[in-house]
This record gives structure tokens, sequence and C-alpha cells, in this order.
């Protein structure tokens, strides 16, 4: 959807995308899904900081993207996740399910294939071919093509056998397909799939890597969080939910300025001049493909006070500290028309886990050297070298993390 021109299927797409997937009501309806997924991927943690002696050393991302894609498709699908395994009934070492495992292989290659020597010399490299890219493509796109026709296959068998017990989304769109077939076609549907899957997983978990760098190297404004939360929730009644993140302001400002810093998406996706315009004194052709660099904006000294510094405090009123409004200068879900649709589930994705794990974990550098916060290559900014750290229980949640 993000590559299509603003045609019928762009509408068609968004549309569906707005209402099906990321409405405050279908968001607030999923809401319990992120919630047990992010207390299972908590009780995991406890369970291995117990069996190490009280503290684990943590791959961070791994973790956070086996919960997210277990979570999402739950949410498409109703496919049994790693929440409802007892410690009895499954090895730690299985901690996703076969579909999440297979579809995680594919986005991590299919993120490895988005920059290559095809998109700056294609005449050559397609004379050449030496990593075969093209056919690796190919190979991609038809493998994961079949295995989301499966599941969708599979979804239209379970809910003629009545075992479908909770609407999903997929679910909603097959109604919509059977009351305008040539809308909501099979190829909308994966293509809707396709989008929710690898972007909520891997844009979010990456944003949450990102942040937990920042906080392990700011262990004072983690305090805050911390402590904010305790304020709401109490120490140690209960687990944080979704309800509880419209109370929380300063940890949605430590997401906000995470994303400045550090943007997913560092330059959004190519848009085209349909016309030939002038925009602040520079004549656009019609045809022009025009990049946004979200990554320099969000730095921009002209726009924000200390840019190179992590503030969160600095959206706490609304608005950064030269006076802009965040509409307008934030752009880490884009803007206008094509201002990503899914920004609610995006953030309360990132509220539930980062506050899951906030909550219920003290949280260490590997040695006294400050995490490396060097971006990585791609058209997404992942981090360079991949965040590990040391988790600990706290003491006042070990007897709630030993009973969820």
């Amino acid at each position: 959807m993000g590559h299509s021109n603003c045609g019928p299927y762009w509408r068609q797409a968004r549309r569906t995308t707005s209402t099906e997937f990321s409405s405050v009501e279908r968001v607030q309806h999923f809401a319990d899904v992120h919630e047990q997924e992010a207390r299972a991927m908590a009780r995991r943690l406890c369970r291995v900081a117990h069996a190490s002696g009280g503290r684990a050393l943590v791959d961070v991302k791994s973790r956070l993207l086996e919960m997210l894609m277990n979570g999402l498709l739950d949410m498409l699908f109703k496919r049994t996740t790693s929440r409802s395994w007892s410690s009895d009934e499954k090895d730690e070492a299985v901690e996703v399910s076969e579909e999440a495992r297979c579809f995680m292989a594919m986005a991590e290659e299919t993120m490895e294939l988005t920059l290559t020597v095809w998109d700056f010399l294609p005449p050559l490299a397609r004379w050449l071919d030496v990593d075969a890219v093209g056919r690796r493509l190919q190979r991609l796109q038809a493998n994961r093509t079949e295995f989301l026709q499966r599941l969708i296959e599979e979804h239209k068998e379970m809910e003629k056998g009545g075992q479908v017990t909770r609407r999903t989304l997929v679910g909603v769109m097959l109604e919509l397909q059977d009351k305008d077939p040539e809308a909501y076609t099979d190829q909308l549907i994966r293509s809707l799939c396709v989008s929710a899957l690898e972007a909520g997983t891997l844009s979010t978990g990456y944003t949450i890597e990102w942040v937990m760098s920042l906080l392990l190297n700011n262990p004072h404004i983690m305090k805050k969080a911390r402590d904010e939360i305790d304020a709401c929730v109490g120490e140690p009644k209960r687990l944080l939910d979704a309800t509880d993140l419209p109370k929380l302001p300063y940890l949605r400002c430590i997401i906000l300025e995470t994303l400045r810093l550090y943007p997913v998406v560092p330059l959004l996706v190519p848009r085209e001049s349909s016309t030939n315009c002038t925009v602040n004194g520079f004549n656009i052709a019609k045809g022009t493909m025009l990049l946004v660099n979200t990554f320099a904006i969000h730095r921009d000294p002209r726009t924000w006070d200390d840019p190179e510094t992590f503030l969160p405090e600095r959206f706490e009123d609304g608005s950064n500290q030269a006076g802009k409004t965040t509409t307008t200068t934030d752009l880490s879900f884009g803007m206008g028309r094509r201002r990503c649709p899914a920004e609610n589930l995006g953030m309360q994705l990132a509220g539930i886990a980062l506050g899951t794990m906030i909550q219920c974990f003290n949280w260490e550098r590997v040695g006294t050297e400050l995490v490396d916060m060097a971006e990585g290559s791609g058209l997404t900014m992942s981090k360079k070298v991949p965040l590990e750290a040391f988790c600990q229980p706290r003491a006042s949640m070990v007897d709630l993390l030993a009973n969820i």
C-alpha cells in the first residue's frame, strides 16, 4: 500500500486499514492480545533469569520480535501462540509458533534484499546477477503468497467449522469479500496482512530496541518512567495494561523522543510529483521522485533545541522546545494522506511492551561502556550492533510474575 499510486486500489486499501486494522475501536478490541503476549514474554524472561541464578543476558530484539509476531498473527488469523503454552507443554527453547517463525524468516530476508545494487545500477546488476537477487525476490514473493493464502484458506475452514471464537481481522475482511468480491480480493487481503505483519513487527521491534538502548545509557530516565508506572499501576498489585497508557504521559514522551532521534524509516517512502509545482522557491517538474529525509528534519537545530540530546521532556506539553507542534515537526509516521494508518496500533504495541519490560525487570548494560548507538544499513534503521542487556526480575514483581 505504501508504494501504490493514489488510485482506486490505494483508496480501498487505505480505507480498509483505517477502519478494520487501526481504528481506535479495533485497537482497543485487540489490546488484550498484546497484553497477554507481553506477559508471556515477561514470564519467559523471568524463567530464564531464575535458571541463570537471578539475572540473564538477553537478546532484546529477538525477544521483542517473537512477542510482536505472535500477537499480530493472533489478531489476523487467531493462531495458537506461545502465551497459551505452559512450561510443561513446551520446552523453553520453543517460544514462537511455527507460523511466526516462518514469517519472521521471510521478513528478515525481505529486509536483506530491500537495498541492493539493482536499485542503483539495474542494467549492470541484471547482466552480472552475482547474487541472483532477482530469483531470490521472485522465490520470496511466491513463498510469501503461498504462506498467506494457506493461512487465509485455513481460516475460512475454521470459520465454517465454528472454531473461531473471536472476530479476527482476516475474518472481517472475508465478510467484506462476501459482500463485494471485486473490491476485497485475496490479493488485497494478502497485501494488508503483509503490511501489518512486516511493519507491525519490524518497525515496532526496532523502535523498542532503540528505546531500551537509550534508557540503558540514561538510567535516570528509566527510573523516572518506572516511578510513573508504579504510581499509576501500584506496586505490585497488577501488571500494566492498555488502559494505563493514557495515564503514562512520560512513557509516551520517551517513545516519541526515540522516534525523533532514531526514526525506523529515516527516508519516507518515495513520492512522485503529479504536476509541475513550486515549493519554497524550488521548481519541481511533474514526475519527479521526492524523498523526505526524516532523520535530518528530526535533528534540525532550527526546529529542535539541543537536537542531539535524548530529552523526552521536550514532548511533555505536546510540542517540542522550539515551540513547534509535534504534528508539524514529527514525521515518524509520515504526514497527510500518506501518514501511516496504523499509528494508533504501533503506539499501543510499543507502550504495552516497553511498559511491561520497565515495570517487571531491572535492566543493566553489559560492562561499563555505553550501549553502541551506531545505525545499521538499509531502508529501515535498525541497530548495527543488536542490543544485549542483563535483566533481573524486580523483587516486588517476582511473585506476580510467577503466577502469570
